[in-house]
């Protein structure tokens, strides 16, 4: 058997007089909680025989293999132990459009996290949307500017397909990464629009400015690192969604999340999105 490693962002520190701590990936110090027999084994076995001296453990005196065995137990079931998951075959081929300041970046990020990204067309997402066989799994399409009135009509089709959909887009300062969705019952972004013109008092003017030249004219380039974080983000969601990960703790499910991208410093603001019902008119972005 291989011997267990820590995952990446894990460690293990010491303090003199004291038992040997697990420093979590968000931060947290998490002491151990056993014998100095079983805890100078675990650390041999990751690696880590230099932290057990600062702890006092003796270790002239094995620990119990139950014990030792608890130990990784307790470390594989928080995720604390070997590398993250990769990205499944069967989930890697992602196609990729829009603008090229966004999926220059988002290709990059997608091949370094084990996916296989390859360009499209919005002709090529209308024959997917019709139900054509396809090794396809799933869809993101970056826009550098706000997104016009029936562009993503075909694509929000998709999910009823079983092909995931995700998107991103900018209006002025602020960049836009919707949920992705996947399967029947997800947020598109018809309902993202209808959410957000719902919710503003000027949603005449909001939806004039997604019909206007903002969305359709020249526009400005968004910034290499302002680019690099939008795709960044989008390349984490897809990723979870493709090893089938969830949220931890209180965060809001990746399927309900709105984030919204300050592009001046970089601030990531969460918002909960939930799917318009069929009987309500989605037809700002259509359906």
């Amino acid at each position: 058997m291989s011997r267990p490693q820590l995952a990446p962002g894990v460690d293990i520190v010491t303090v003199h007089g004291h038992a040997p701590a697990v420093r979590a990936p968000d931060g947290e110090f998490l002491r151990l909680n056993a014998s100095p027999g079983a805890t100078t084994e675990l650390l041999e076995l990751l690696g880590h025989a230099a932290a057990a001296d600062g702890g006092g453990s003796d270790r002239a005196q094995p620990g119990e293999p139950r014990e030792v065995e608890r130990l990784l137990g307790a470390f594989t079931e928080a995720g604390y132990l070997d590398a993250p998951p990769s990205w499944p075959p069967d989930r890697a081929d992602v196609l990729v459009l829009g603008d090229e300041r966004l999926t220059s970046p988002l290709t990059e990020f997608l091949s370094s996290a084990g996916a296989r990204p390859r360009p499209a067309t919005p002709r090529d997402i209308a024959v997917l949307a019709d139900g054509r066989a396809s090794d396809v799994a799933a869809v993101v399409w970056c826009l550098d500017r706000p997104a016009p009135p029936e562009l993503w009509k075909d694509a929000d089709r998709l999910p009823a397909h079983g092909i995931a959909w995700a998107r991103c887009h900018r209006e002025g300062w602020h960049a836009w990464v919707e949920p992705i969705a996947a399967a029947p019952g997800d947020v598109l972004a018809a309902h993202v629009a209808a959410r957000r013109l719902a919710a503003t008092p000027a949603h005449r003017e909001l939806a004039a400015y997604w019909a206007g030249p903002a969305a359709t004219g020249p526009h400005p380039v968004t910034g290499a690192a302002a680019a690099a974080t939008i795709a960044a983000l989008v390349t984490t969601d897809l990723a979870a969604w493709a090893q089938g990960r969830a949220s931890r703790g209180n965060r809001l499910p990746a399927r309900r999340r709105l984030r919204r991208v300050d592009l001046r410093d970089l601030k990531v603001t969460e918002h909960c999105v939930l799917p318009v019902p069929p009987v309500v008119s989605t037809a700002v972005r259509g359906t």
